[in-house]
């Protein structure tokens, strides 16, 4: 009798929760170089994440030996970068100014969309073209485009390439009150 209970004390130490994968393993090498008699049956381990040993803040503090990840970011699609024809394209506006010139800043536009009441004119001017003479040209066509349409309080919006700063706007019209295109910038202080 006093084998068999000492055949059960070191199956039952056996299946004691087992934190790492080198316990499981020293267990194993335990079991196949002191076999005791007829073969036990293979059983699967399953060893349980870090997380689930340590607690969450494991997850909070990773391992050293962890490799730090890169968050990666959102690519801006199509649409919102508009560089071309979309399903948010105002197609009346870009026929108007296709039909209406064929010159230079009408060349540079990329796409033109209704959003909100407002007139978004998207072109491939660079940045710094703040205020140049086609961004001018484009908010001035567009305002009279918008007078065509018997829109009381126009809104226009010049705005140049995607980039770091999403489409900045390089000419304007902010309603009524606004009597030219230029776009200010406050004086600092």
């Amino acid at each position: 009798m006093s084998r068999s209970r000492r055949r059960r004390r070191t199956a039952r130490g056996l299946w004691v929760a087992v934190p790492t994968a080198g316990a499981v393993l020293a267990g194993i090498g335990y079991l196949v170089t002191h076999d005791e008699g007829p073969q036990r049956p293979v059983v699967a381990v399953t060893v349980p994440s870090r997380a689930a040993v340590e607690g969450p803040q494991a997850a909070a503090h990773p391992s050293p030996s962890a490799k730090p990840t890169k968050a990666r970011k959102p690519k801006a699609s199509s649409e919102e970068k508009a560089d071309g024809p979309s399903k948010h394209t105002d197609r009346r506006a870009a026929d108007y100014f296709k039909r209406r010139w064929d010159d230079k800043p009408v060349k540079r536009i990329k796409d033109v969309r209704t959003v909100g009441g407002y007139l978004r004119i998207y072109t491939d001017l660079p940045e710094s073209a703040d205020n140049s003479d086609s961004a001018l040209t484009l908010c001035e066509r567009g305002l009279e485009y918008l007078r065509d349409q018997g829109v009381a309080d126009p809104v226009v919006f010049v705005q140049a390439e995607f980039g770091e700063n999403g489409n900045p706007v390089l000419a304007n019209i902010l309603g009524p009150g606004d009597d030219n295109c230029r776009v200010t910038h406050p004086e600092p202080g």
